[in-house]
C-alpha cells in the first residue's frame, strides 16, 4: 500500500508541474526560467514541451516499466534542470537557491524508491 501511495505521489510531482505549471500557466515563473535559459522567442513552446515531457514521465512512473531506467532518467532531469537554474535564474525559483536542497531531497527519494530500495533489485 505504502508502495503504491509514494509510486502515485512522485507521479503526482512530475503532473502538477507539467500540466498545471507549464502546459496551462498557472505559474508563469516557469516560462521565465526556461526564457532566461533558452531565450524568450522560444520559451512559450519549449515550456510546452517541457510540461508535456513532465506529464509523460508521470505516466512512466505509474506504470512501473523500466522502473530502474525510469528513476535514473528522473535523476538525472532533476538534478541537472536544478543546476541550470541554480546558476542562471535563482531569482526565479519559489525558494530561490534553496530549491536546490528540494531537489536533492526529490532526487534521494527517488533513488532510495526506484533504485535502492530491496523490492527494486529484486524486480532488476
Amino acid at each position: 500500500m505504502l508502495r503504491h501511495i509514494s509510486t502515485w505521489g512522485i507521479a503526482f510531482v512530475w503532473f502538477f508541474s507539467g500540466m498545471f505549471c507549464k502546459i496551462l500557466h498557472w505559474e508563469p515563473r516557469h516560462r521565465q526560467i526556461v526564457a532566461r535559459i533558452l531565450g524568450d522567442e522560444c520559451a512559450p513552446l519549449l515550456t510546452l514541451g517541457i510540461g508535456i515531457g513532465e506529464v509523460l514521465m508521470a505516466i512512466w512512473v505509474v506504470s512501473r516499466i523500466l522502473p530502474r531506467l525510469n528513476a535514473w532518467l528522473q535523476i538525472g532531469l532533476v538534478v541537472s534542470m536544478n543546476i541550470l537554474e541554480f546558476a542562471l535564474a535563482p531569482d526565479l525559483l519559489l525558494f530561490g537557491r534553496l530549491n536546490i536542497v528540494f531537489a536533492a531531497l526529490f532526487a534521494g527519494y527517488v533513488y532510495w524508491r526506484g533504485i535502492f530500495s530491496p523490492r527494486q533489485k529484486e524486480q532488476g
